[in-house]
Order: C-alpha cells, then sequence, then structure tokens
C-alpha cells in the first residue's frame, strides 16, 4: 500500500516486535540452590575469649547499613529491563492506542470480527458475543462489554436494542444479558471482505484473528479515540462521516480539503484554534431563552454530564458568580435543563456567566498517536485521511482484482459445462474402463476448444463435469448459458475498466456510500466562533467589601463601612497607618483590626503614593505593586513609621501645611510629582521635608490660600 504524502513523524520511543513472547525468565549467572537451614547451635557456656575459651567463633565486626546500591548491567537488570520493554510495548500496541489502517483497537476490532462471525441479521445478546469474543481478547468479560457499549453508542457501527445507558446523563447501561446487538448495514458493507483479510492465531493458539480489517471508511477519525499507555497517550476527536467521505473525495480529486470535529452530544464549536489535529476546540452548551427569567440548556459540550453541569452551576452560585432562583433537570431523550434566573438578573449576562464559571464552556485539546507498522506515530488530521484514501484505493484494487479472478473462472466452468454438453463430450467416456482413460476422453473431446477457455483444464475442472447429474445434462438450457456468460463478459470488462481508472472509481465509491448514509448522519456538532469573555467583568459586582471599624473585620459578609465592590478573582490591597501592606483575596470575614488606612482593588500597574514620618523627617515613595506577593506582609516605611498619606491615582502634587511655620516663614507649600521617578517598593525614600505637617492632600483643598504658598517644594537628599 502507498504511504501517505507527508511521511509521518515517529515519536522516539522503540520498535517493539510483532506480539512479543518473553519466554521463561532466564538463570542468573551463579545462581544456586539454598543451602539446607544449619541446626540451631547453642551458645558455648564459658567459651568465650573472656573466659579463657580457644573455641569461640569470631565474627566479623558489624558494619552500619547504608542500603542496597546498584552493581552494574546485571542479569536481573536486563531481564526487569527487557520485561519492562515487552510490557510497555503491548499496552501501547495491542490495548491503548488505535491502529492507523483500520481505526480499531484491538478490543474493538475482535467486537466486530465476533459480530461479522455470528452475523445472521438478526439481533444477538451481547453477553454471547462477549462471551465468543474472549476466544480472541486476553481480558476479562468485563472490559469487553464496556467496549461494546462505548462503540455502539457512537451508532456508526453496532445497532442497539436496549438500554445501552445515556450519554447525556451518564447513566450507565443494563447488564449484558439483557440488551442485544448487530451489525449496521453501513459496518458490512465497508468493515468486512473475508477474502481480503489477514489473520493470525489468537493469544492461545486456538482461534485465528483479522490483523486488521478491510475498512474502506476513516473510522479513526469517524469514532475518534482516547487512550493512556506507558508513557504516551492519545486523544483523537471524532469526526462526521458525510464530511469525511467528502475530505477522500477532495484529495482523489486533488483539491484542498478541511475537516473539523463533530460530536454525538452536539452542542456548539469554536474550532479556530484547532490546527489539523494538533490543537485544541472550544465547546460550549447550547443555551435557548425560553422567557425572561428562564435559560434552558438543549445540549451539552463534549464529555460533559448532566449531573457534571448542574454541580458547576451550583458550584458557581455558592461563589457568587451566578445568581439562581432554582435549577431543575428534565432530560430524557434529549437534554433538557431549566435555569430559573431571579428579577434582577439579566439573561444575558447569566449565559456568559455559565460560559465562563460552569462546564457550559469546555477546551479540548487534541493529539493524534495512532499505531503504525507497529509503531506509535503523531499525525495529523490530512495525513490520517490521505493514508486512508490510499489505503482505500489499494482495498478496491484488491477487491476488483480478486473479482476479476471469480469472474475468470465463472466463464471457464461456464465454457466447459457448454462445451461438455453441447459437444457431446459425455458420450466418449461410455466405453472407458477405468478413471484415467475417463479423464483422458473428456481432455481429448476438449482439446479443438482450447482456444474458447479462459485458462488449461485443471483435475478439478475434470471432476466438476464428470460430476454433472443426468437430469442436468438432459435440461441443459443453451439460451440460458450464453445469457450468464454474456453477463459475466460484460462484467469482466467493467472490472477492467475500473481497474484502470481506480481514482474515479474509489470517487464513485465513496459517492455511493453518501448517497445510501449521508442522511443518516447528520452533523450535530455546530460551527461558530466564541467571543472573549472576562470573568472579572462579569463579576466585577459580586462581592460588597464592608469594614467594621469597631470590631476590625473586613469582608463581603461584614455589616460596616461600605468600602467597594469588587470580584471573587480580584486581589485586594490594604495599607495600615503603621505603614504595613498587604495583598489579600476577598474573604469572607478577615481580621485587620482598627487601624486600617486603605482598601483597593489591586492594580500591580498602579503607581502608588505614600508619605509617612520616621525619626524626624517625613518622606516620600513613589511605587507600583507588580512584585507583591498574596497574604504576604510588607512595609511602606521603616517599623515605627506613621503614614501621613496614600493615595493609589496618582496625583500631580501634593498640598502641604506645616504646623510651625519656621524661618524662614513658610505656611504651606506645593510638591509637584510629575518629575519625581518610580522607585521600587524598598528602595530608599527620598525626604520631603524636615518640618512638623499638620495636613497634606492630594488635591488642592478648598481653603487654600495661594497667597500663603512658600517656593514649589523639593525633595531633599536621602536622610
Amino acid at each position: 500500500m502507498s504511504a501517505p504524502d507527508d511521511k509521518p513523524g515517529e515519536l522516539p520511543l522503540f520498535n517493539p516486535a510483532p506480539n512479543p513472547d518473553p519466554g521463561p525468565a532466564p538463570e542468573l549467572p551463579g545462581m544456586q540452590a539454598p543451602p539446607a537451614p544449619a541446626a540451631a547451635i547453642p551458645a558455648a557456656v564459658g567459651n568465650s575469649p573472656a573466659e579463657g575459651g580457644t573455641d569461640a567463633v569470631q565474627m566479623p565486626p558489624a558494619t552500619p547499613a547504608t542500603g542496597l546500591k546498584a552493581t552494574g548491567d546485571g542479569a536481573l537488570k536486563q531481564m526487569m529491563d527487557s520485561n519492562f520493554l515487552q510490557y510497555a510495548a503491548y499496552v501501547i500496541r495491542d490495548r491503548a492506542i488505535p491502529d492507523l489502517d483500520d481505526g480499531l483497537k484491538p478490543v474493538q476490532r475482535r467486537i466486530l470480527f465476533s459480530l461479522h462471525e455470528n452475523d445472521d441479521g438478526k439481533f444477538i445478546k451481547v453477553a454471547n458475543i462477549v462471551g465468543y469474543c474472549m476466544q480472541f481478547h486476553p481480558h476479562g468479560d468485563a472490559s469487553i462489554g464496556d467496549a461494546l457499549v462505548t462503540l455502539a453508542n457512537k451508532q456508526y457501527l453496532i445497532e442497539r436494542q436496549g438500554n445501552y445507558g445515556n450519554i447525556f446523563t451518564g447513566d450507565p447501561a443494563a447488564a449484558v444479558r439483557y440488551i442485544e446487538c448487530r451489525l449496521t448495514p453501513l459496518a458490512r458493507e465497508v468493515l468486512f471482505n473475508d477474502a481480503l483479510t489477514a489473520y493470525v492465531p489468537s493469544y492461545d493458539g486456538r482461534k485465528q484473528e483479522p490483523v486488521s480489517l478491510p475498512a474502506k471508511i476513516p473510522l479513526l477519525l469517524m469514532l475518534g479515540a482516547e487512550g493512556i499507555a506507558v508513557g504516551i497517550s492519545t486523544r483523537i476527536l471524532s469526526h462526521n462521516f458525510a464530511e469525511l467521505l467528502e475530505a477522500q473525495i477532495a484529495i482523489l480529486q486533488k483539491k484542498a480539503l478541511r475537516v473539523l470535529p463533530d460530536f454525538p452530544q452536539g452542542g456548539l464549536m469554536d474550532a479556530r484554534a484547532y490546527d489539523d489535529g494538533r490543537g485544541h476546540v472550544l465547546l460550549r452548551a447550547h443555551i435557548e431563552q425560553k422567557d425572561e427569567q428562564t435559560l434552558v440548556l438543549r445540549s451539552l459540550p463534549f464529555g460533559v454530564t448532566t449531573d457534571a453541569v448542574m454541580a458547576s452551576i451550583e458550584e458557581a452560585s455558592r461563589k457568587g458568580r451566578l445568581k439562581l432562583k432554582s435549577l431543575n433537570d428534565f432530560t430524557a431523550e434529549q437534554v433538557e435543563i431549566e435555569i430559573k434566573l431571579p428579577p434582577d438578573q439579566d439573561p444575558a449576562r447569566a449565559m456568559e456567566s455559565l460560559f465562563a464559571f460552569t462546564q457550559c464552556q469546555v477546551q479540548v485539546a487534541s493529539r493524534i498517536v495512532v499505531i503504525h507498522d507497529q509503531k506509535p506515530v503523531e499525525l495529523t488530521v490530512p495525513e490520517i485521511l490521505r493514508h486512508n484514501t490510499a489505503r482505500l484505493v489499494e482495498l478496491l484494487r484488491a477487491e476488483l482484482l480478486h473479482r476479476r479472478r471469480e469472474l475468470v473462472d465463472a466463464l471457464h466452468g461456464l465454457t466447459l459445462v457448454r462445451l461438455f454438453i453441447e459437444q457431446r463430450i459425455y458420450k466418449s467416456i461410455e466405453t472407458c474402463a477405468t478413471a484415467a482413460a475417463v479423464q483422458q476422453a473428456v481432455l481429448d473431446g476438449l482439446l479443438p476448444f482450447r482456444d474458447q477457455l479462459q485458462r488449461d483444464v485443471t483435475k478439478d475442472d475434470l471432476e466438476t463435469l464428470l460430476g454433472i447429474p443426468v437430469r442436468r445434462i438432459s435440461l441443459f438450457d443453451i439460451e440460458k448459458n450464453r445469457a450468464e456468460l454474456e453477463r459475466s463478459r460484460a462484467e469482466l470488462a467493467e472490472v477492467g475498466q475500473n481497474l484502470d481508472a481506480l481514482a474515479p472509481y474509489a470517487i464513485r465509491y465513496l459517492r455511493n456510500l453518501l448517497k445510501k448514509y449521508g442522511a443518516d448522519y447528520p452533523r450535530r456538532t455546530q460551527l461558530a466562533q466564541f467571543g472573549e469573555i472576562s470573568e472579572r467583568e462579569l463579576t466585577s459586582d459580586a462581592l460588597a467589601i464592608a469594614y467594621d471599624r469597631e470590631k476590625g473585620y473586613l469582608g463581603h459578609k461584614i455589616a460596616g463601612e461600605p468600602l467597594l465592590t469588587c470580584s471573587p478573582l480580584d486581589k485586594l490591597l490594604l495599607v495600615w497607618r503603621d505603614g504595613r501592606c498587604k495583598v489579600v483575596a476577598p474573604a469572607d470575614k478577615l481580621f485587620v483590626d482598627g487601624t486600617l488606612l486603605h482598601c483597593s482593588i489591586l492594580d500591580r500597574e498602579r503607581v502608588l503614593t505614600v508619605v509617612y514620618e520616621f525619626d524626624l523627617f517625613t518622606h516620600l515613595r513613589r511605587f507600583v505593586t507588580g512584585g507583591l506577593i498574596t497574604n504576604r506582609e510588607y512595609r511602606l516605611g521603616a517599623k515605627g513609621a506613621v503614614v501621613r498619606f496614600f493615595a493609589d491615582d496618582n496625583p500631580a502634587a501634593l498640598y502641604v501645611r506645616y504646623k510651625d511655620p519656621g524661618k524662614p516663614p513658610i505656611p504651606q507649600q506645593i510638591f509637584a510629582l510629575e518629575a519625581i521617578p518610580v522607585r521600587e517598593r524598598d528602595a530608599r525614600a527620598p525626604v520631603l521635608t524636615s518640618r512638623r505637617i499638620a495636613t497634606i492632600a492630594g488635591a488642592k483643598p478648598a481653603d487654600w490660600n495661594d497667597e500663603l504658598n512658600g517656593p514649589p517644594g523639593r525633595l531633599m537628599p536621602f536622610a
């Protein structure tokens, strides 16, 4: 089979041999049978060296235990390495990772093969299929039953009867003895061809199982897969049946293609970051506004159940991120979760909150790792489709060649029968005395007509002719024989034409599948482009922070002086009069004592201005809070300082009044701050003044008298 156009990149793991057999454990060199236990020897009384004895056993001095140490590349290490490598290779290749050719994991392939072997068109007990499949699958019945239910719920290959659970609610299926299944018409048409299937012995050698099913559709992308193996994992998102076949037609026509995931749960999808299977998709529930105070969820994102989404909605409500009046689940055959909103809740904003804070929106990553040529490789969606399309062409070619051989044999047989009866060759065997003479008489009778035969006459041909009953000879219809010959010749010519133009034949084959089954599998997940949702904006007024100065508590469950409203995602900056500062998350109730000076929402880019008195001097500091760590206490000045002014609005100037005008008399001054650089929080603060300050403000007071202004204020060198 031809390889895909883009060569797959092999992962740097290993190349395990097929069906590794660890065999018997190797003997370790130097191993001997353990010696027989010696009889207990009583201690010799009076025979110790201290008592003058000479027969006491001299024991070596005890050494402290230092633990086990590696002794190099010994036989035990080699055995462990070999066994672990075989185990890892088995888990990767024969359990968790699907195969590139037919897109199936081994357990799925064995389930479908078991259904094919027992297929009579009627429903079969799942328990019977599980039991039959255990002849090929070396694991428990539970794993087979679970895999069959999962595969059946994808609704492509297995037709269900009974309770197979609910993919929306997560309810499990009934026991395997109560449910039934059979292959779908699509599976019968595209998955099996016994003449083209290669077989290997099963795990115990009693049965033959297929190496790979001759699947003529891209099952890997159609079904999707997830698997975790030793050191490797895969997640392949499911895609739409009709769109995959259209993409294969585009490949055969050498056109551009783009295929996006599709999920049975429905919902909405933003696939801008999908990157041909190397990125991720954003999935949303479909939310319908029933009336002004009611929202209804009609579909869910892939991998989310109704219980999970309801739990996330209740959690968001408890955290104050969403206001709810009631929440009810009416899901049955279709998803229906009803959300009642309070009168003050805007439905549009509530919908955005559902997407931001609940499982109504999820991100699903894709990483396509498959088994190809007995090795794990990482591919993209176009590479897989090109490989599947090349394999489809090869399978169709093999089927045509097989059909041509069948038609040639049919033409040969029809011609032999016609000549045998029409030329009355059977009359020549009446006088033959031996079997060899009979066969030779038939050969001699057919020899003049060799040019009408498709090939030489074989011994089996002779046995077939000699086995024709007399009644058939007497009732032979020459016209019917000629009509069958003409039909076979016409079909043989058509097969030859298809072999000469495989690509157009493959396109016709795919279009025929689309015509027959495309309408049964419409796209369920709608494509959309989602806008950015700011979680902070949605919850900007969710918490009302208050301060009880008398008791010293701060929080959104405190009855006190209202300070601000904020989001649960915000951080608060607290500043005390003694120069302490701290960054905290909004709390229900937090003790901050009664000397709290400032509380605001933290903005790490905002310039803060602080003026504090320490050691007879007044200092000025301008800084940003980018380096402050949450719940860690810092100081804006030296220990013992007293904060006289704090602002987070970056004032342009400070208006300072002094208690004592001094000499020369300066009752008040204006300090311009634009030219003062913003430094690190712990940098040395310059001195604003050495005078005693009466008041200080960041805005011009109403009673400020410009005639009393002293010279413009200037910072003094560091004190």
